[in-house]
């Protein structure tokens, strides 16, 4: 952390309230403040740190979301949060908890855990100095726009939000990050996690060449170009694209089918193929995508995903692997990934709690986002260090 940051007045106590379906995360984002924290303790009598609170073996406060028999619950927080800088973390996504409806067992959905988030804020009940949401999915996010006579479900809950008090939104690479426009004056910050993914790439195949004759980023769609030629530029290669051809005349599962994926974009023959998406759902048009891609001539080709929902399950993946079709599969921890998926040979999980901890930190202290939002020199830094390795390598087998 920066000497500017350690040096500023903090808002206030800080605070962590983690939803049940957050809770590992939670745990390790708080373990990284407590021990920043505890070195920058020794050092106060020089830097004049003395604020009341500031340095604890844990910052979670203790939180439940109790359901009665007929389903209904109520939030509960167990100790004063009066004057603290509070930060929630909910994911919605976490469909592993379940409750009893009149005995009947049911798994919570992304509905129940926005709920249960606005019960948890409403029993903070305004004492807190601030209150922070970071909800790394955006809950409805895929619905932000209007095509038909729809709902705007994910602009209406920014605005519920904001009215209960809430100041801050957090967010991680959100499906259009547009949805913003709903509340244009309150704190919404969309945080991306390219930095990540480009160290734990280069971690999981140390040998990868980054450079524009062996390596290419693909978006599967033209909805997430943009996430795609930023990645690229960062990279310095070339980006590329399928668009999906639908057959309009008819609709299946409530949406029109799929007939084709077409690609825009230079040959792929021979490279390492990158597959850039927000999210993984069933993965049917990823693994779609990477087959094309095999048809063309690619070697390797890495899929890589912010949100790892694997809505039908893992076999179709499992398939892909044994095919050939896809080397490696990159999703953050940001949202509940089942204990089966971390086990798969092809799978890498990149880790965000540190991001999230300095986040946190550095929004208790009321210091810039800046350098964590725009992280070009970090990643320049790394990737030269990279290459440079690589011709380290290079040069030992040469001897």
């Amino acid at each position: 952390m920066s000497s500017k940051n350690i040096q500023s007045i903090p808002v206030g106590p800080l605070g962590i309230i983690a939803m049940k379906n957050i809770e590992p995360l939670a745990e390790k984002v708080d373990a990284y403040i407590a021990s920043w924290r505890s070195e920058r303790d020794k050092e106060s009598e020089e830097n004049e740190i003395h604020f009341r609170g500031y340095t604890k073996d844990s910052y979670i406060i203790e939180a439940e979301t109790p359901r009665f028999g007929s389903g209904e619950g109520k939030g509960r927080i167990k100790e004063s949060v009066r004057g603290d800088d509070i930060y929630i973390m909910v994911d919605v996504l976490n469909y592993s908890l379940t409750y009893k409806l009149c005995g009947i067992i049911n798994h919570m959905s992304p509905d129940d855990h926005y709920q249960d988030l606005k019960r948890i804020i409403g029993a903070i009940a305004g004492k807190a100095t601030r209150v922070n949401v970071i909800m790394p999915f955006l809950y409805e996010s895929r619905q932000h726009r209007r095509t038909a006579r729809e709902s705007l479900d994910c602009a209406q809950m920014l605005q519920e939000l904001i009215a209960c008090g809430v100041d801050n939104i957090i967010t991680f690479d959100a499906h259009d990050p547009r949805v913003q426009n709903a509340i244009p004056n309150e704190g919404f910050e969309n945080v991306t996690c390219t930095y990540q993914f480009i160290k734990k790439i280069c971690k999981v195949s140390p040998d990868l060449l980054i450079d524009k004759d062996h390596l290419m980023v693909i978006s599967p769609d033209e909805g997430g170009m943009g996430r795609v030629v930023t990645f690229a530029n960062y990279l310095g290669v070339d980006a590329g694209m399928f668009y999906k051809r639908r057959d309009y005349t008819r609709i299946v599962d409530g949406k029109n089918p799929i007939e084709a994926h077409e690609f825009l974009g230079r040959d792929v023959e021979g490279k390492d193929v990158l597959i850039l998406d927000d999210m993984i759902s069933s993965g049917d048009s990823m693994i779609e995508v990477a087959a094309e891609l095999k048809k063309r001539h690619a070697r390797h080709v890495y899929c890589l995903a912010t949100f790892g929902l694997f809505t039908n399950g893992l076999e179709k993946f499992d398939k892909a692997a044994a095919d050939g079709l896809i080397y490696k599969v990159l999703t953050t921890n940001l949202s509940y990934l089942p204990p089966e998926l971390l086990e798969r040979p092809y799978y890498a999980c990149v880790d965000l709690s540190k991001y999230i901890a300095l986040i946190i930190d550095s929004l208790n202290h009321n210091y810039t986002l800046g350098d964590l939002l725009s992280p070009t020199d970090r990643i320049n830094t790394f990737l030269n260090n990279h290459k440079a390795s690589q011709l380290e390598r290079i040069k030992k087998v040469q001897q």
